[in-house]
């Protein structure tokens, strides 16, 4: 047993702090809908929340030094007649945020630099297909204005958002779809549906290319594409324990590992980091994220930490990494949710008494820039994600975002 204790990682020692109530996001009335999203989306200039409004949907946008008391007047992001379930900034883009509602639509939007200065109702673009609520909305990680919607109605869109098309309908699921996750260069989609199976699917033509029952029990399952193309789920056991498990394409309905956790009742996020191959759990309703590091030797997945707060959560955001303070050996940056109207700030670091760029903690991550654009994704190539450097902190790409707006297709009459 020895041996176990004493493997070497860097990561055995990671320390998550809170910061001070002074340094986090007061007084937001997050959304009570009971709808499994995190209900939080962070880039490095803006924290966008979804929160309740009267007569619609709505989410509040912050820069990031927007902290303290919010104003209850504040302004939002509100033309959805429904409520917003579920947020996403576009990851080449940290101006752009698509959000879908309630109300069967998904709207693009675009926020100023330094936020929004009064109640903003005009999207860039509508995304108009879903005939019931849309409750997922996810980017592809390497073509631009490639973003995937999923509804109750069972069906996954991917869309062109730049001409306002659907490039690819999906209709592989008999049920709700849970989750998706694109894997390390968007060549293939992974997702959970309420039938208890994960399925990869080939994005550009839906076809179902391997399936396999997730978790045993009925409530919601998620998983996510580790970089090196493993799978990494969580969800129930038939008598409602809360499981994880880590599996290989091709050999789905044989879990590498299959662990059961406790018997709480919330659906368990796994928030994944590429850079460090670690994964965070944040149970919705749980006052605690656990972290676990994946690596290539048995048991494959080793618990490393779990961060204790006193109360429960309602949502998490997490920041990527260009947003994370290299400086201090920030790893990993959480913004959680809670009952009382707070956002809370939460820094994961590595302690480390050298002032000097820790290369060994920050390999090269994904930047802002593209790698392909949607037609020449649709076309069929496939591009790994832009790295760049965190050596002297994160620096903007320099190419000039342009605005997003909407150029239609000619259409023959």
């Amino acid at each position: 047993m020895s041996f176990r204790v004493v493997r070497s990682s860097k990561f055995r020692h990671v320390y998550g702090t809170a910061l001070k109530r002074e340094q986090c996001y007061d007084n937001i009335r997050v959304s009570k809908s009971s709808w499994d999203s995190t209900f939080c989306a962070v880039n490095p200039k803006f924290l966008a929340i979804i929160v309740e409004s009267a007569g619609g949907g709505a989410f509040i946008v912050l820069p990031h030094n927007k902290v303290g008391r919010i104003a209850a007047d504040h302004p939002l992001v509100g033309g959805h007649k429904g409520p917003v379930l579920d947020i996403a900034w576009c990851p080449h883009n940290d101006n752009v945020i698509a959000s879908g509602s309630e109300d069967c639509v998904v709207k693009v939007w675009q926020i100023p630099d330094g936020g929004i200065s009064r109640t903003l109702t005009e999207p860039v673009v509508d995304l108009v297909y879903h005939q019931r609520r849309v409750g997922l909305v996810l980017w592809h990680p390497t073509a631009l204005n490639v973003l995937l919607t999923a509804g109750s109605d069972n069906q996954v869109a991917i869309w062109n958002v730049g001409t306002g098309e659907v490039l690819v309908h999906i209709d592989c699921h008999p049920d709700i779809v849970y989750s998706a996750s694109w894997n390390w260069d968007g060549s293939q989609l992974l997702t959970t549906c309420k039938d208890k199976k994960m399925r990869i699917i080939n994005p550009r033509t839906g076809a179902v290319e391997e399936e396999a029952v997730c978790h045993e029990g009925s409530k919601a399952t998620r998983a996510v594409y580790l970089k090196s193309g493993l799978i990494f789920t969580t969800g129930f056991s038939k008598i409602s324990e809360r499981q994880y498990s880590l599996r290989a394409p091709e050999h789905l309905t044989e879990p590498i590992v299959m662990v059961e956790l406790d018997t709480s009742n919330g659906v368990m996020f796994p928030i994944y980091d590429p850079d460090t191959n670690l994964i965070y759990l944040c149970g919705k309703g749980d006052s605690v994220i656990r972290y676990f590091e994946i690596t290539a030797e048995p048991p494959f997945v080793h618990y490393i930490n779990t961060f204790q707060t006193p109360d429960p959560q309602r949502g998490i955001g997490f920041m990527p990494k260009r947003g994370c303070d290299v400086s201090s050996c920030e790893i990993a940056r959480f913004y959680r949710l809670n009952n009382s109207g707070l956002c809370q700030v939460i820094s994961m670091t590595v302690p480390r008494k050298s002032e000097l760029f820790q290369e060994d903690l920050y390999p090269d991550t994904i930047g802002d820039s593209h790698a392909l654009t949607a037609d020449e994704w649709m076309s069929g190539k496939d591009a790994e994600p832009t790295l760049v450097s965190l050596r002297g902190g994160y620096v903007p790409s320099t190419a000039p975002k342009s605005e997003l707006r909407l150029t239609k297709k000619n259409q023959c009459t």
